[in-house]
């Protein structure tokens, strides 16, 4: 138990407020791998995030170096066809190829609108709760929506249905080379108080 202080405020309150505000994203990792338990035991904390009707929206997909490298491959493919141009298409490849770890998170669709709607900010905050608790661990993450994410092929090469689940973020993950800084606009900027 944490040390009351006034107004609910705490140690613990303030730890987290802490974590939550040095969390970054970075794509620059150390090539150095991060255990498949670690991103497991975030994976059970993720699944703790709020869920209305508890439908559990998600599932996770930890991919190894096989599955990385058509991924990687498949992000050349997508450059090429988007772009035409090959010299970009290998930097991505390689770039992707330097991701230490790969992790595909999705959401069940539902025909019902507000479901849908429900179960996305759901997965959101999964990611969220995963990513607050890897950075504790000194393990950075850059959540993507690229292109792969929508693209038939990805679906394929992992086995998952499209006409039943969308892809919500690619997440790579690794030991920082650098955090950057970030800025935030100040709260009365974005809070208003009514009567």
């Amino acid at each position: 138990m944490s040390e009351s202080l006034p107004d609910g405020e705490s140690r613990n309150l303030r730890l987290i407020g802490e974590r939550i505000r040095a969390r970054r994203t970075t794509k620059l990792f150390l090539k150095q791998e991060v255990s498949r338990e670690l991103i497991r035991d975030a994976i059970e904390v993720a699944r703790w995030a709020p869920n209305h009707h508890l439908t559990e929206p998600w599932h996770f997909y930890l991919l190894g170096p096989e599955k990385i490298k058509a991924c990687a491959s498949l992000i050349a493919s997508l450059v090429r066809e988007t772009k035409g141009d090959d010299d970009l298409a290998e930097f991505k490849e390689a770039s992707a190829l330097s991701m230490p770890g790969w992790l595909l998170v999705t959401c069940e669709k539902s025909e019902d609108e507000l479901r849908q709607r429900e179960d996305y900010a759901s997965v959101c905050c999964a990611i969220q709760n995963l990513t607050l608790y890897l950075a504790e661990a000194n393990v950075a993450c850059k959540w993507t929506t690229g292109l792969i994410t929508r693209d038939e092929r990805l679906f394929s090469l992992l086995d998952i249905d499209p006409e039943t689940t969308f892809v919500v973020g690619l997440i790579w993950y690794g030991f920082p080379k650098t955090l950057p800084t970030q800025s935030r606009k100040a709260t009365s900027e974005i809070l208003t108080e009514t009567d």
